[in-house]
């Protein structure tokens, strides 16, 4: 880690004297606080540069580059150059060439740099140019803007970053939402940029030396001659001109696209993943094939700053020794939910970190699954001042299949549990409390029990039985005897008091 050494910059004060010398300071005060401010300005645009991700562009086709030519080797004076007539390609010329003919496409264009041209071969001599051959310009179609290999990290000054252990799952090794997209200056290219996404949202692209980071800058390239003759396929580029916005990191936002990262992956390497070592390798989200190791994935809180955090790990741990070989990813990844084994819509967001280690045999993982531990037991002790609210660990080593080790929460989620739990006592302590008082009336619920079903049915009334007791008219039946049995077919009458059989008869 490089450390920015700042010399203080002093300006002088008000002088007294005469109007030439007052006027003499004035100026150099204000040249001193042009220099402040451009000081200033150098430190933020340093920072900025520091926590941005450039990613540049590795083919290129340039007419001096051997790989794009059939035979291997550059066009010399006695050869033919063909190049197809139906591709559309734009070609940069560094240098001047002698051919003996070049045969054009219809559509496409020569990037001539200064002082490079073609001249007509003279049939003089030309030491190493013997064979006089046809020479090809080979095919770029099969370069894909989601091919992991043909991108790589770089300094804002577009050197190689330095390897360390910090490494990318598969889907992260190609550009980001929020990432600075860099092709070599002075520099032809075609790439195809077919997506599954709407649009491809970039931080900036640098074409020719020129960095585009305005919407308007982008969308006045993309009216230019060479940008459809450079960029290809359904997909559409669109430069933002932000970065992340926060602390916690930003997801990559090529999980749409992970299947064209995994195919183009796999037919570079033989169509295949790797043997790992261990019996059951765990599966990090945003990665192709299988790992030894182990993943930790964090829930955090909004105090959690994913820089931080990381450089926290590098410094205290991965620095160590025993973790030498240890490499590790460390990124925001949405995880989809599930609800009784049913992939659901949504997803939560938490920071998943992938621990790799260059063990081989029964020790594969083992070193990783050690750091695991190590992180872990940083997060029970500091993990509420860092903003890590729970932890979960899985771990595949060579001697071991996948496991999870178990759940770290820290105890502010414990404290948080406890508390809903009392709140749930106390609400339901104030409904019994209401209910009590005959404030609140619950509505009754008429419950069949099933003894009341399986009593035998009740007797029917006794045939001597004719009769029943009128509060309003107490008249025994006519010719009833209780002691004599009711004949069956016997129709039993009672009187009613308020009919008067006098009245029918008049």
């Amino acid at each position: 880690m490089s450390l920015l050494r700042a010399e203080p910059i002093t300006c002088p004060g008000k002088v007294q004297g005469p109007a030439g010398q007052g006027a003499r300071s004035r100026g150099m005060a204000a040249g001193c606080e042009m220099k402040r401010l451009l000081f200033l300005l150098g430190i933020l645009q340093l920072l900025a540069a520091t926590a941005a991700v450039y990613k540049q562009w590795i083919p290129n086709t340039n007419f001096e580059t051997a790989s794009n030519w059939d035979k291997g080797r550059v066009p010399c004076a006695s050869d033919v150059v063909h190049f197809e007539k139906d591709k559309v390609v734009s070609v940069f010329v560094r240098s001047p060439h002698m051919l003996t003919d070049m045969y054009l496409p219809l559509s496409g264009e020569l990037v001539l740099a200064a002082g490079a041209g073609f001249t007509a071969f003279d049939g003089s001599w030309d030491p190493g140019c013997d064979s006089g051959e046809t020479v090809r310009f080979a095919d770029a179609e099969h370069h894909a803007w989601f091919d992991p290999t043909l991108w790589q990290d770089v300094l804002p000054s577009g050197e190689p970053k330095p390897s360390g252990p910090i490494f990318s799952v598969d889907e992260e090794r190609v550009p980001c939402r929020y990432d600075d997209v860099v092709f070599q200056p002075e520099t032809s290219f075609w790439v195809n940029i077919d997506s599954s996404q709407p649009v491809i949202h970039l931080r900036s692209i640098s074409v020719m030396g020129q960095e585009l980071n305005t919407p308007a800058s982008w969308a006045g390239y993309l009216g230019g001659p060479s940008a459809p003759l450079q960029f290809h396929g359904n997909g559409t580029l669109q430069v933002t001109g932000t970065g992340c916005p926060d602390k916690s990191g930003c997801a990559c936002g090529n999980t749409l696209d992970g299947p064209r990262i995994c195919t183009a992956l796999l037919k570079a390497s033989g169509r295949q993943c790797p043997e790992p070592a261990c019996q059951s390798p765990l599966q990090p989200l945003g990665h192709c094939c299988g790992v030894c190791g182990a993943t930790v994935n964090l829930d955090f809180t909004p105090d959690f700053d994913l820089q931080k955090y990381q450089d926290r790990l590098v410094q205290e741990l991965l620095s160590q020794p025993k973790y030498a070989g240890v490499q590790m990813a460390i990124s925001k990844v949405h995880k989809a939910q599930t609800f009784l084994g049913i992939l659901s819509r949504s997803s939560t967001p938490l920071i998943q970190i992938v621990l790799i280690d260059d063990r081989a045999g029964v020790q594969a993982g083992t070193a990783a699954e050690q750091l695991a531990a190590d992180i872990m037991e940083n997060v029970a002790q500091h993990g509420e001042a860092l903003g890590i609210s729970s932890g979960k660990v899985e771990v595949a080593t060579g001697s071991t299949a996948s496991r999870q080790v178990g759940s770290h929460p820290v105890s502010r989620i414990t404290a948080g549990t406890v508390m809903g739990l009392l709140f749930s006592l106390l609400f339901l302590g104030g409904i019994l409390f209401l209910y009590r008082r005959g404030n609140l009336r619950l509505p009754a619920l008429r419950l069949s029990r099933s003894w009341e079903r399986m009593e035998d049915p009740v007797s029917p009334a006794p045939a001597s039985d004719k009769g029943f007791n009128n509060p309003m008219f107490n008249v025994e039946a006519p010719g009833a005897d209780l002691g004599e049995e009711t004949p069956k077919d016997l129709q039993v009458f009672y009187l009613n008091p308020l009919y008067d059989a006098s009245e029918t008869e008049t």
